[in-house]
């Protein structure tokens, strides 16, 4: 393990105790650098603990060029981070603080144990060891010349900052984005934050309500569909991403993966028109073809119900989505294999910031060098959710967080190691 750093190593500064900042710590650490950790909550972690909650889906086993898709127009910006810190060296480190992994069947990567508790005592007790002193509570208000400001405490003059607070998503875990006025009057643009991975209001009939919130929708297919309204509507156009996997529907409407990968096409919809719609392929693994062939069959005394149920292969709530669909569910073949492959939701809001899992929003790249620093503040370098980007669930959050990480942290020691500077 490596030693502390010496008294007179220079002195990074890091704001935020979430992934980012503590991978930022590591990484400065192991260069023997003195490395203080300010984070605002009485323990470091919080939100990384409730993604344990889930299983902590560390990353995924996807390959490169899909993997950095996932994070859409923001791809090549988060690419260079995927390029110094990958997948396979979050399960080498994550292994290498006694906790083994594995690959689930959908692609994604887990630790063994399904918790984040016993990796982040694992990586707290390696960051003491290496000499990472936390001071908690300690919240940043700003800047006053080249010193930082806390609420509580003592200005501090450090070498190189980094700003790892996380955007604004979950705030009572300490998230807020109450740190963007202050790096807006310091010269750094800002781009207001939106919810990301959050659930969709739909307005549901009482007894869909009553008798199916808390059900799961499982093997369907789901995609953006055409606006209510303007050119896309005219041509029934559909939008590109199609989504197959599972949902939640909830009393306020419909949540879970694959509704969280759709959300930014969501989100930008309902901003635009004032609502969105969702297409929900309830048989993805049959074609319209051979639906309305099983569908042709004599239904018999079966009811409607038990009749989708068996010719159809349609679960419950399945059957009651196709109910939600104004008018009655259609009785030809052709029809009713449509309908299956084809039900159509309006959403009319989305669920906020205080209910999302992550947050769009944050630090522009425009404000960025290549090294994450800000160019309004030369020696303070951003990392994490702070900037603006957005990704789905997965395993995609974490990964790009601990790599954005290791991406300022490398970047201040480049800054560290130039002959000429000013003091962040």
């Amino acid at each position: 393990m490596t030693a502390s750093a010496s008294p007179t190593a220079p002195l990074v500064a890091i704001i935020g105790g979430g992934p980012a900042g503590l991978m930022a710590a590591e990484v400065l650490a192991s260069a023997g650098v003195r490395v203080v950790v300010h984070d605002r909550m009485a323990s470091v972690g919080r939100k990384f603990l409730l993604a344990g909650r889930g299983g902590l889906n560390l990353t995924h086993s996807e390959d490169r060029a899909p993997f950095a898709a996932r994070y859409g127009d923001r791809t090549a910006d988060v690419t260079p981070w995927l390029d110094q810190y990958p997948p396979a060296a979050v399960v080498e480190w994550v292994e290498g603080l006694g906790q083994p992994t594995f690959t689930g069947s959908s692609g994604r990567i887990f630790p063994k144990s399904l918790k984040a508790s016993p990796l982040l005592r694992a990586w707290l007790r390696r960051l003491d060891d290496m000499g990472v002193t936390i001071v908690s509570r300690s919240r940043w208000t700003g800047f006053d010349g080249p010193a930082l400001t806390f609420e509580n405490g003592e200005p501090v003059i450090a070498d190189a900052t980094i700003l790892a607070m996380g955007g604004a998503s979950w705030p009572r875990l300490g998230s807020d984005g109450a740190w963007a006025p202050a790096l807006e009057a310091d010269g750094t643009a800002v781009a207001p934050f939106q919810p990301s991975n959050a659930g969709f209001n739909v307005e549901w009939s009482d007894i869909l309500r009553d008798r199916f919130a808390g059900e799961p929708l499982k093997a369907a297919a789901f995609s953006v569909g055409p606006s209510p309204s303007g050119p896309q509507a005219a041509q029934g156009a559909v939008g590109p991403l199609t989504i197959k996997g599972e949902a939640m529907l909830t009393r306020y409407g419909i949540e879970g993966g694959a509704i969280y990968a759709l959300s930014p096409a969501l989100r930008e919809a309902i901003t635009r028109d004032g609502s969105a719609t969702l297409v929900i392929d309830l048989r993805p693994d049959l074609t319209e073809a051979v639906l309305a062939e099983r569908l042709s069959r004599p239904r018999g005394k079966d009811s409607l119900t038990n009749w989708l149920r068996k010719a159809g292969g349609l679960s419950p709530v399945a059957i009651a989505l196709m109910r939600e669909i104004p008018g009655d569910i259609p009785t030809g073949p052709e029809k009713l294999a449509k309908r299956i492959k084809a039900v159509r939701l309006t959403l009319t809001g989305m669920q906020g910031l205080e209910r999302a899992i992550s947050s769009a929003g944050g630090v522009k790249f425009e404000g960025l060098d290549d090294n994450l620093m800000l160019t309004a503040r030369p020696g303070v370098f951003v990392a994490g959710e702070m900037i603006d980007w957005e990704a789905p669930t997965g395993g995609y959050l974490l990964q790009a967080a601990f790599a954005s990480g290791v991406a300022a942290a490398r970047g201040a020691l480049d800054w560290l190691a130039r002959p000429e500077k000013d003091p962040a």
